[in-house]
């Protein structure tokens, strides 16, 4: 067993299946109508993300794209989000409520995620989804995976593997691993993980990130984001984005204080903040940002402002790869610093526990939750004024994942052997 676990990597496929499924195996596959893959997103973030899979997807004459919407694109507080899908040429197939999140703390989180899990389960019987799309370790993917599976249908997952402390994040992403019966992993190391917890190989193919395929066209151009974000020298600025480690929202609260002041004593010419996710602890760290906003106007709307502060609960994922891209430095925890920031040459100051355990490039430096060391960092990285960039290229990958997803879920046989999992050893 452990020689077997040793050179598992590389018997691992990299988006081609390693074992063709057999003549029967190919007829009881074949449907008289397109195979529908269902993708359920909850946040922009992830959509963003997952976009190259699901042009893919529609690009691909053996399947349909349906999209389900929930979670964080249903609160206003962090924008329109089934909007934005829309205005990207993305049909929603349907809206499954997930509970207020005025209510907070993990408990109510629970009771959010089972709600919405039983809308998901109905949504996909209505839908007729032939498999369920999911990625990484959100709630929401839980919910979906946990209804698709015991509805009977498979579940795809994207980014298993990982690690990533965040709040649940960790275990989450690895029962979404057990439930889901394909693997889409972004390197070598997430698919040992998923090996070794006990899953075929032949349902593993190493794909990459999809968030990196076609990411510096992606970007949106300098000008773009000015209009968005008021004038904006690149390199000059520094990019904001703090999510909760903690259910406690004072804690968080004096978390972001703590982190803002330690930024503002680096001369960046304007500091961009974007708004949290849902996470419980959230509302705290929001609620220090809206003091800020008040306090910090008139900087928006955007194009007219010139003060130093420039926040946005929300931005269009081109926008925001234009201002990761043209930033002096990313700072706070959002995995974008761990995976997309290195294909700009970003330099990352990564804050606090959440992604703790995740594979990350040189150009990612990791700090606790301490002034002096936050602004320590952050002065090397400006470096009087002539900002640090690191060497491009990203161990997630480069480019063509969503090509790979949608080739092998147009392939994947549909049957008893894919279905009934049973672990490996």
């Amino acid at each position: 067993m452990r020689h077997e676990l040793e050179n598992m990597p590389a018997d691992i496929s990299d988006g081609v299946l390693p074992s063709p499924p057999s003549r029967n195996q190919r007829a009881r596959s074949t449907r008289a109508r397109t195979r529908q893959v269902c993708f359920v997103t909850g946040t922009r973030a992830e959509f963003g993300l997952m976009r190259p899979v699901l042009d893919a997807i529609r690009n691909e004459p053996k399947l349909g794209l349906q999209v389900i919407a929930t979670g964080m694109h249903l609160d206003a507080d962090h924008g329109d989000g089934l909007e934005s899908i829309r205005q990207e040429g993305i049909s929603i197939s349907r809206v499954v409520p997930w509970e207020s999140q005025g209510r907070q703390g993990r408990i109510a989180l629970a009771r959010s995620t089972a709600l919405a899990s039983a809308g998901l389960a109905e949504a996909f019987g209505e839908l007729h989804s032939d498999i369920v799309l999911v990625t990484g370790d959100r709630v929401e993917a839980f919910a979906a995976a946990s209804a698709a599976h015991l509805s009977g249908l498979p579940v795809a997952h994207v980014h298993g593997g990982d690690r990533a402390a965040g709040q649940v994040d960790d275990c989450l992403r690895h029962a979404i691993t057990k439930l889901a019966h394909v693997h889409f992993p972004a390197t070598k190391t997430s698919a040992g993980r998923i090996y070794k917890l006990g899953e075929d190989r032949w349902r593993i193919h190493r794909a990459g990130s999809p968030g990196l395929d076609g990411i510096a066209d992606a970007a949106a151009a300098s000008e773009q984001v000015e209009q968005w974000l008021g004038r904006l020298k690149p390199r000059r600025f520094a990019l904001v984005i703090l999510h909760p480690a903690d259910c406690d929202e004072a804690v968080e609260r004096k978390r972001a204080e703590l982190m803002l002041k330690a930024i503002s004593t680096v001369p960046f010419q304007q500091i961009v903040i974007i708004y949290p996710n849902n996470d419980p602890g959230g509302r705290g760290i929001m609620a220090c940002w809206d003091e800020l906003d008040r306090r910090s106007r008139p900087v928006l709307p955007p194009g007219n402002g010139d003060g130093r502060y420039r926040l946005r609960r929300d931005l269009p994922r081109q926008i925001f790869l234009g201002l990761l891209r043209d930033a002096a430095v990313l700072i706070g925890n959002s995995s974008s610093g761990i995976i997309e920031a290195a294909s700009f040459g970003t330099p990352v100051l990564d804050i606090g526990p959440r992604q703790k355990g995740r594979e990350r490039g040189n150009n990612v430096i990791q700090v606790p939750y301490n002034a002096s060391r936050i602004t320590e960092e952050l002065l090397k990285i400006w470096n009087h004024g002539r900002p640090r960039r690191c060497r491009s290229g990203n161990i997630y990958g480069g480019d063509g994942a969503g090509h790979t997803i949608a080739r092998v879920l147009s392939r994947l046989a549909i049957d008893s052997r894919l279905l009934r999992k049973l672990i490996r050893y």
